[in-house]
């Protein structure tokens, strides 16, 4: 992507150009404010999936879980049986990690739980932030941290309503994936654009 002036777009650091996806990815929804109660789920899940592993890994994976999580219907998630779990395993679109997948059932319980208190993730994750992202300033040479006391906070009080794969570092990135932090360096072309 260039300019009218044909000079390159600069992004954040992270962003592979080589892989459409992750550019697409970085470019549409990466730091955009999300309210959708099915992606926060989604997002909240595909975070604990990427531990250990590269986001690009996930990412990629992503339609294959969308398929194989019932397009993250918590509900249905919520109910799979032993069989469901067996099918996940054997399925080479996803992680085949047993505690990750079983992480995705109790998160789906976890979340029908919050959902039936507070309305959902939409309004229990925007109240910790006053329901403005917070915008950071962080440059091309780094600075943006893994975590952060609001994250610890979040983590929290997550694990205590039951949720797994909630570590503060999954957290902080989960923060950053659906908005409630701006991340993208000031240089990036779409720092300003997700501060509007």
């Amino acid at each position: 992507m260039t300019d009218s002036a044909s000079s390159p777009v600069v992004r954040c650091a992270w962003a592979n150009p080589a892989n459409p996806r992750y550019l697409a990815y970085h470019d549409e929804e990466w730091g955009q404010p999300c309210h959708d109660e099915v992606r926060l789920f989604e997002m909240l899940n595909l975070e604990g999936a990427q531990a250990g592993l590269s986001w690009e890994t996930i990412l990629n994976k992503r339609e294959n879980y969308w398929r194989a999580f019932d397009g993250w219907n918590a509900k249905k998630i919520a109910r799979y049986d032993e069989s469901k779990v067996a099918s996940l395993l054997a399925d080479a679109g996803i992680v085949r990690n047993r505690l990750k997948v079983a992480a995705a059932i109790t998160n789906a319980q976890a979340y029908l739980k919050l959902q039936a208190e507070l309305g959902g993730l939409d309004a229990y994750l925007w109240a910790f932030v006053d329901g403005e992202p917070i915008q950071n300033q962080w440059t091309l040479l780094g600075g943006n941290p893994a975590k952060t006391p609001l994250s610890d906070r979040i983590s929290k009080d997550l694990a205590k309503r039951g949720f797994k794969f909630v570590g503060s570092t999954i957290i902080y990135a989960y923060m950053q994936a659906i908005g409630m932090v701006n991340d993208h360096c000031v240089e990036c072309y779409r720092h300003h654009a997700v501060q509007k």
